[in-house]
């Protein structure tokens, strides 16, 4: 039905308009594209592909989480009138299926994590990718270079105009990965462990040298439970390990995690921003989210 492709976004923003003046604006600045995101996250990076002649829209509003969320009737109209939509894929955007099958429309479907491999872990004996990509920036080049592709093929006419945002905004992005791995030089090796309520850090880990120690919800969804035998392993290993901290999501309960601050004397870190943005600060674009959640990792870890 709906074509897929992959997706994700880059630009830098002053230098893309400064050398865009020189051609006509792409076909999304006369509304020629209806450009939605799944999540706030993905929208800003599309923006920034898209550049000022555009709006990307969210699907989800800003605080949701994708993993619980309830769809709502207005959300089939946003999929019915959009042109294109970007998905981070890898299921993640469980809730968008119905909303897919009851929308009208044929909107260019761009698949942000296309071409990346995600890691996999067991959940009731089926095998789950991790759609958690965007929290390493190193891969969100890949996001803009799909979103970048995407926003060609439905608007041809605009292809240097996306093609120099992107490049603009992979800049950025790689200046970004630089500053988290020299914050992370503060934090001493063997204090680099992470303590988390779902699987979400597992590739930002993997790009900067953090140790997961375990998972308060053994998924890499919130939507999720734990047995008292699970829970008293994370115990255990937050005892063995030594982990400072516990780190959840700004929209996750902290109960769990905090019975196992009182067994073990960790603190509980509950305000990173992983699935969302904020309006306005201290989370209001997605290169500000990660250097808050850094910052706030970093300050719990040394």
């Amino acid at each position: 039905m709906k074509k897929m492709l992959a997706s994700m976004v880059s630009t830098m923003i002053l230098m893309p308009l400064l050398l865009v003046s020189c051609r006509s604006e792409p076909r999304s600045s006369v509304g020629g594209l209806r450009i939605l995101a799944s999540t706030s996250f993905l929208a800003d990076i599309a923006q920034n592909v898209a550049g000022a002649g555009g709006k990307v829209e969210s699907l989800l509003p800003v605080g949701a989480d994708p993993h619980a969320y309830q769809a709502a009737p207005a959300d089939v109209a946003k999929i019915t009138e959009s042109t294109v939509l970007i998905l981070n894929g890898i299921e993640y955007e469980k809730f968008i299926e119905p909303l897919l099958e009851n929308a009208g429309g044929e909107p260019l479907i761009i698949f942000a994590s296309d071409g990346l491999v995600p890691t996999s872990t067991q959940e009731d004996g089926t095998k789950i990718g991790d759609p958690h990509m965007w929290l390493d920036p190193h891969r969100v080049v890949k996001y803009v270079e799909n979103i970048r592709d995407g926003l060609i093929e439905a608007d041809p006419g605009g292809a240097k105009f996306y093609q120099v945002n992107a490049d603009a905004y992979i800049l950025q992005l790689k200046a970004l990965d630089a500053w988290i791995s020299d914050q992370v030089q503060s934090v001493p090796p063997d204090h680099r462990l992470l303590v988390t309520n779902h699987e979400a850090l597992g590739y930002f880990a993997e790009r900067y040298g953090f140790s997961i120690v375990a998972t308060v919800l053994p998924s890499v969804s919130t939507d999720a439970g734990t047995s008292a035998q699970e829970l008293a392993a994370v115990i255990d290993q937050v005892k063995a390990s030594g982990a400072p901290a516990i780190f959840l999501g700004e929209v996750e309960s902290p109960d769990l995690a905090n019975q196992i601050a009182a067994e073990t004397g960790a603190k509980v870190v509950r305000d990173l921003y992983l699935e969302s943005l904020t309006d306005g600060e201290p989370a209001g674009t997605y290169i500000d989210m990660m250097k808050y959640n850094v910052a706030r990792i970093v300050d719990a870890l040394k």
